[in-house]
């Protein structure tokens, strides 16, 4: 799957206009806040962890207009708490990022 950096890339340029740094901090930040709510989905073991972690990480998606990973958390609520392929595809879009903020750096 590739990485679609457009929309992310415009929502930080309009948040950090100009400031290289301040743009690949956010970037930072932005994974790894991704990161943190994709480790909360693999340790939850009830619907309501699962559901509360799914819905985070949807929000951050929507927040920085990534349809990728709004499309995986949206997928993720609709099935039951570690659930392997819902996993999958939240690394997957979160791969992506990873090798774009080391490329950044």
């Amino acid at each position: 799957m590739a990485y679609e950096s457009g929309a992310l890339d415009a929502t930080l340029a309009a948040a950090a206009g100009d400031d290289p740094a301040l743009r690949s901090e956010l970037r930072c930040v932005f994974v790894e806040s991704a990161r943190k709510q994709l480790d909360l989905l693999k340790r939850s073991r009830c619907d309501g962890n699962w559901s509360v972690a799914a819905m985070r990480l949807k929000g951050l998606a929507a927040s920085f207009h990534v349809e990728e990973l709004l499309d995986a958390a949206e997928n993720a609520l609709t099935c039951a708490p570690g659930e392997p392929a819902a996993i999958r595809a939240i690394e997957t879009v979160l791969s992506g990022f990873d090798g774009a903020a080391r490329r950044e750096l």
